[in-house]
């Protein structure tokens, strides 16, 4: 299996505010998301920029895995924006407004031409309707080496704003979109986040919103305040009782009697082999969520 890296928590931090840049290095979340696009105003994107790289340049940032969200590149900053991000060599370049696989290969082109370093990898905002309707295609981009796709990014606002869907609680409306983007993702095998939850006060909410996206399968929410850090860390990582359950489940198949068996009866239910296949993927995400808080299960 692939090592696989923990996305519960993926917190936006503004690049234009100095403070929130060095308190992410001492914030849980599993990505930091340095934004140079919606959270920063036009007149100070180059002053975000130059402040965004010399960051995580500098470093400091421990297990987390930095993000750079540039401007889309048919917008003034965008392509001054990449050059930069190539230069600081970040984990991940997240890409605003991808509708279309072209704008993948573009930006893969653009990437090979500058020299990116290759672990740096590209994210992929789908926050249009015409992503939605373009999942499967987008996803698949990262078939091609060269695009570096690793990760969807749900932009629910933008999706909200553009096909005039309500955003209310349980999400009626967004949930066959989430869902159409999630499957690509998944025929893809690259990682999927959920998008953002605008309240601050609303925390009972939130937890809710993260248990919905946790249950429809996402790896993971992006957030817009430290606060939300710690349920997102909590929901979307396994539970006790589902790490008890996956340590049975591959025990018993691990049994010499059961090793040229499809499918057992375990305490009453019959357990088949993708579901060991399942538990294992419940253990190796146990296990890496356990070096953030460097407790091993």
């Amino acid at each position: 299996m692939t090592a696989i890296r923990p996305r519960c928590s993926a917190l936006y931090m503004p690049g234009s505010n100095a403070r929130a840049l060095e308190k992410a290095k001492t914030l849980a979340a599993d990505v930091v998301i340095f934004d140079l696009e919606d959270a920063v105003a036009p007149d100070v994107k180059a002053e975000a920029r130059e402040q965004v790289c010399a960051a995580v340049q500098a470093g400091g940032y421990g297990r987390r895995e930095l993000v750079i969200r540039i401007n889309a590149l048919e917008t003034p900053w965008g392509e001054a924006d990449l050059v930069a991000a190539v230069a600081a060599a970040p984990d991940a370049i997240l890409v605003p407004k991808v509708s279309s696989a072209e704008t993948l290969a573009a930006v893969g082109l653009r990437l090979r031409r500058l020299g990116a370093a290759e672990r740096t990898r590209v994210w992929a905002m789908i926050e249009t309707p015409l992503a939605i309707l373009n999942a499967e295609a987008i996803a698949s981009a990262g078939r091609d080496v060269d695009t570096r796709l690793d990760c969807l990014v749900m932009g629910t606002n933008d999706l909200a704003k553009d096909t005039r869907a309500r955003l209310l609680p349980g999400r009626a409306a967004m949930l066959p979109w989430l869902m159409t983007a999630l499957a690509a993702a998944r025929a893809h095998g690259i990682d999927i986040l959920d998008g953002v939850y605008n309240s601050l006060s609303d925390a009972d909410g939130f937890r809710a919103e993260c248990g919905q996206g946790r249950d429809c399968g996402f790896d993971g929410k992006t957030l817009i305040h430290p606060d939300q850090i710690a349920a997102a860390n909590e929901l979307f990582a396994p539970s006790t009782e589902e790490v008890e359950s996956a340590r049975a489940i591959v025990a018993a198949f691990d049994q010499p009697e059961n090793a040229g068996r499809g499918a057992i009866n375990l305490g009453g239910r019959m357990i088949e082999r993708l579901h060991a296949e399942m538990a294992r993927r419940v253990l190796a995400l146990a296990e890496a969520v356990s070096h953030r808080s460097g407790h091993h299960v």
